[in-house]
């Protein structure tokens, strides 16, 4: 096994433990570190620990359960998310090592653990997303059976939220969706927190970020975000959920800050284990997080330096792997950079934008490419190039797979927006803005329908580049409400399109307020906007690059 592999020399995960029937301090270490290591998502990592707990005590069941359970589906990786060559793998060896830990030694909670488990992995491969619900039920009665044992009731709150994985929530009416049993792990998780040992327990912490993002209320997990933050330091997703929380609350420096840690930890455990492996969705999504929350922040140089270290961590060796599909997985976080260029209105530098060599390995960076050059063409007025480019986005957008994604959101839905931006940008800028304004309107709806996803599948809110072109064209009332829905003030709007506190809107909001006459709330208004421009990098003149009238700076 590569990477630290004695007992005593290996990353720091904190304190939490969890004590099993062994007779074997060192079962015992490797087991805790396992469990740790599949609250924190690292699945791969906690196999390799449960392996080694085997390889001091070989009869311990609970071991073998461990393997089962890293190697099925998890929040972020559902059935349909496995290829067929890691379906039949990850099915084949979790029946064996269930059926291995049924003739091992366990102590009656553990049982119930492996019995339950085996509910997740039903002997016929049809009836594999009914047995979420199966397994669910199982670990249910089991934490009613066990309320006191933490582990027992983060494994069913986990259970119970992986029914509808990443569909908890009803964004339109702020209740539960459809078939979701968010509320009952929710009524498990809150119990858990409300005694010291809930508070200080990795699982109960991640799983409760997870449960309350898509809610009406994310900032109620505020204080659950602040107990995680540092408490398992090498665990890079742990360091890294609670910006899930910050991002919602408009807390973008604590989400930079979080996802810094994260970094950390993950350049370490890169370079112990290597860049192959499907923890690398996890080291991009940490980066990825960074540009996204310095882009808000208005910090230009955070954003790019995140994007360009992700970027050269993408290599085509790592997209090449087919068994996980490397490439319909990762390759949509190779032109984050594009997005941040168009952020800051860098257009010289998006023209000169190269695209990829290999266009099917990168046919999402290509699409986005030509996008960007677009817009860039478009805002320095040479219209005619820039409906060249439009032509072979529209040609690129066509040609990316329907198995690449984003996380959530397909590659082709993200770009759709992209296309309705494009539209605007170029109609605007040959005069027709009544069309303009209509498709960005059009991206508008295109980007608050897009399945939720943190960060959010678009990376720049279209409501930014409306508002400022709503603005300029003097429609002020109308931008206004705009900018007000982006911030978070009409409550028509999802909660997770809201962006409090970010300082693009703030300054299109506070423009409007200042020419409505609106001077009271302006000054309210205009607070925020100071402290959120002293953390920008550059100056901010309108909600958006693409405004060709400047809107002033407070």
């Amino acid at each position: 096994m590569a990477g630290p592999a004695s007992t005593d020399n290996y990353y720091d995960l904190g304190t939490y433990r969890r004590d099993i029937d062994t007779t074997s301090p060192d079962a015992q270490v490797w087991f805790g570190r396992g469990l740790v290591w599949a609250y924190a998502f690292n699945h791969e990592e906690a196999i390799r620990c449960f392996e080694h707990a085997l390889t001091y005590d070989p009869g311990l069941a609970i071991a073998h359960w461990g393997i089962a359970y890293a190697v099925g589906p998890n929040y972020n990786k559902g059935w349909d998310a496995f290829d067929p060559v890691d379906l039949a793998e990850s099915l084949h060896r979790a029946r064996a090592e269930l059926d291995l830990a049924a003739t091992g030694r366990a102590n009656d909670i553990e049982r119930g653990l492996i019995s339950s488990l085996r509910q997740r992995f039903p002997s016929d491969d049809n009836a594999l997303t009914a047995g979420h619900a199966a397994y669910a039920d199982a670990m249910t009665g089991l934490a009613a059976a066990y309320p006191g044992d933490l582990d027992v009731v983060a494994l069913a709150a986990d259970a119970q939220l992986n029914v509808t994985a990443w569909a908890l929530w009803d964004g339109r009416t702020g209740l539960a969706a459809n078939g979701s049993r968010v509320a009952d792990a929710i009524g498990l998780l809150e119990s858990a927190l409300s005694t010291p040992a809930g508070r200080s327990h990795p699982g109960v912490l991640h799983l409760y970020l997870h449960a309350m993002e898509m809610s009406a209320t994310p900032e109620a997990a505020l204080p659950a975000a602040d107990l995680l933050r540092g408490l398992v330091p090498d665990a890079g997703h742990l360091q890294h959920m609670p910006s899930h929380i910050d991002v919602l609350c408009g807390n973008y420096h604590d989400g930079i800050v979080a996802n810094q840690a994260a970094v950390q930890a993950d350049r370490k455990y890169l370079a112990d284990r290597g860049a192959i492996d499907f923890y690398a969705l996890y080291r991009a999504h940490d980066l990825h997080f960074i540009v996204y929350c310095a882009m808000f922040a208005g910090d230009s140089a955070i954003a790019l330096e995140a994007a360009d270290e992700l970027r050269a961590q993408l290599t085509p060796e790592l997209l090449s792997v087919t068994s996980p599909p490397m490439a319909d997985w990762l390759e949509a976080f190779v032109p984050l950079r594009v997005h941040v260029l168009i952020r800051f209105g860098r257009w010289a530098e998006l023209i000169a934008c190269p695209l990829p060599d290999d266009v099917a390995l990168y046919a999402t960076t290509c699409a986005t490419v030509h996008y960007g050059r677009g817009i860039a063409l478009a805002a320095t007025g040479d219209i005619e190039a820039a409906k060249t480019a439009r032509s072979a986005f529209v040609a690129a957008h066509a040609a990316i797979p329907a198995s690449r994604y984003l996380f959530n959101n397909s590659c082709r839905d993200i770009l759709a927006v992209a296309a309705a931006m494009l539209d605007g940008e170029i109609a605007y800028r040959e005069g027709d803005f009544d069309a303009a304004l209509r498709y960005l309107q059009r991206a508008v709806e295109l980007d608050d329908a897009l399945p939720y996803d943190e960060p959010w599948g678009w990376m720049q809110p279209t409501r930014h580049a409306y508002g400022a072109l709503l603005l300029e064209q003097g429609r002020v009332a109308e931008a206004a409400s705009v900018y007000a829905a982006d911030l978070g003030y009409d409550p028509a709007v999802s909660r997770s399109s809201h962006h409090p506190n970010n300082v693009w809107s703030l300054h299109g909001y506070h423009e409007c307020l200042q020419r409505l006459g609106r001077d009271d709330e302006a000054v309210i208004v205009g607070q925020q906007l100071k402290l959120a421009l002293a953390r920008a990098d550059v100056p901010i003149e309108a909600s958006c690059a693409c405004r060709l009238s400047s809107g002033g700076c407070c």
